[in-house]
């Protein structure tokens, strides 16, 4: 288990992972390796008997790939799982060598440096088999396939008209020793939802159907995979050989309706903080942002926090987002705009002692009090993921804990990996 004894810093005062090397910028994203870690732990731990998948695709839902995966894999992750074949190449390029499976791909693209590099990739289709096979002529090395049905989320994988033909092309290429069928796997539409318990059943059900199909065209893989992060915390009969845990590894819960990720031991690894650039007194009847949406009721102090929709903060959550400023929450005052919000801070003794350069904190762990990440995704009217997942490259991630020390990637350690991409 990672060190967990480390406080997290206030949002009150600059971050410590930046230091006396950290440049000031107007905003930035810290990054907690250890908890990370510890989310992998524990759903390592939950997943029972089965492997578990760290999905790190989309640059780790925002908050790294290389260390992401890296903090996942040391808190027990064997597995790393990534969209494109592209994101598995740079995990490989950054010196990961444990298994990572890719799981787009279309038509005439080249597989060859994938196979070269040991990358396990999902098929859909006989084309893909036959993509993957040529790939592993080319390079002398046998490709690792895993081959996907679809049990009920209409997306990837064949469907059980399709399945036969499939795993009779794998079958034909896995006796030419051109691929090894490594898993059969599918996907879970509404795992994260109770009032659909009885559809994840049904797609467990038909996994199931899958692998007999499977094994009566003599297809038997040693990995079966289902179970997301709501499977491996809600389902335990779709946990299987492997599980593949995405959200859930960085913290933000996979279901609010099962829980918070306070409620199911999930500790967010993110924290979104900005200095303020500016903080002015107005007058009553003053406009705020663009449209006017927001009017200020009396005097008051505004303040500018230097995020915006270009930085990937919601525009849906104009009027609603909430941020902790001086210890309390004040919801943006207006539009969201591409680079500002604006906070209406009131003109009490509080907002009386805010100041410019000050650190503010959009989302966090949530445990001073502060907004989280489903907070704000409450407030835009979508989800956790999107919320971390599309936080832009204009600002720096910084990496603390244990794991980033041992991994060079703490800010004293290397200003380079502050950035992404």
């Amino acid at each position: 288990m990672p060190d967990r004894t480390t406080t997290p810093t206030p949002p009150s005062t600059p971050p410590a992972t930046g230091g006396p090397t950290a440049p000031v910028v107007p905003a930035w994203a810290d990054v907690d390796l250890d908890a990370v870690a510890a989310n992998a732990a524990l759903l390592r731990e939950r997943a029972g008997g089965a492997a578990l998948m760290a999905v790190v695709k989309a640059e780790g839902y925002g908050h790294g790939a290389v260390p992401a995966a890296l903090a996942a894999l040391e808190g027990g992750a064997t597995w790393l799982g990534v969209a494109h074949l592209d994101e598995a190449l740079a995990l490989r390029a950054a010196g990961i060598t444990a298994p990572v499976l890719a799981w787009v791909l279309v038509p005439g693209q080249d597989t060859t440096a994938a196979v070269a590099a040991g990358v396990d990739v999902s098929a859909s289709a006989p084309w893909a088999v036959d993509a993957l096979a040529g790939a592993a002529r080319r390079t002398g090395r046998t490709a690792r396939v895993h081959l996907k049905v679809d049990t009920g989320l209409s997306r990837g994988g064949a469907t059980a008209h399709d399945w036969p033909d499939l795993v009779r092309a794998a079958a034909a290429a896995q006796a030419e020793g051109a691929v090894e069928v490594v898993g059969v796997w599918s996907h879970l539409a509404s795992a994260d939802d109770p009032a659909a318990d009885a559809l994840t059943h049904r797609q467990a059900d038909r996994l199931e159907e899958a692998l007999a199909v499977a094994a009566g065209l003599g297809v038997r893989p040693p990995l079966r995979h289902l179970a997301n992060s709501a499977g491996v915390l809600a389902h335990p009969r779709t946990r299987l050989d492997l599980v593949r845990a995405g959200i859930a590894v960085y913290g933000v819960t996979p279901s609010p309706v099962r829980g918070s990720a306070a409620d199911l031991g999930l500790v967010p690894a993110m924290a979104l903080r900005a200095r303020l650039s500016l903080v002015k007194e107005v007058g009553p009847g003053e406009g705020v942002s663009y449209g006017h949406q927001h009017v200020t009721a009396a005097r008051t102090r505004l303040a500018l926090v230097p995020l915006g929709y270009g930085d990937g903060v919601p525009r849906h959550a104009s009027g609603t987002g909430p941020v902790l400023v001086g210890g309390r929450r004040h919801p943006v005052a207006g539009r969201v705009c591409m680079d500002q919000v604006v906070l209406d801070l009131g003109d009490d003794a509080a907002a009386r002692a805010v100041r410019a350069g000050d650190v503010v904190e959009l989302f966090g762990t949530g445990a001073d009090g502060g907004p989280t990440a489903q907070d704000w995704a409450d407030a835009a009217g979508t989800i956790g993921y999107e919320v971390v997942t599309r936080l832009g490259a204009r600002v720096p991630r910084r990496y603390s804990g244990a794991v980033a020390r041992r991994h060079g990637l703490d800010v004293a350690g290397s200003a380079a990996a502050q950035v992404l991409p």
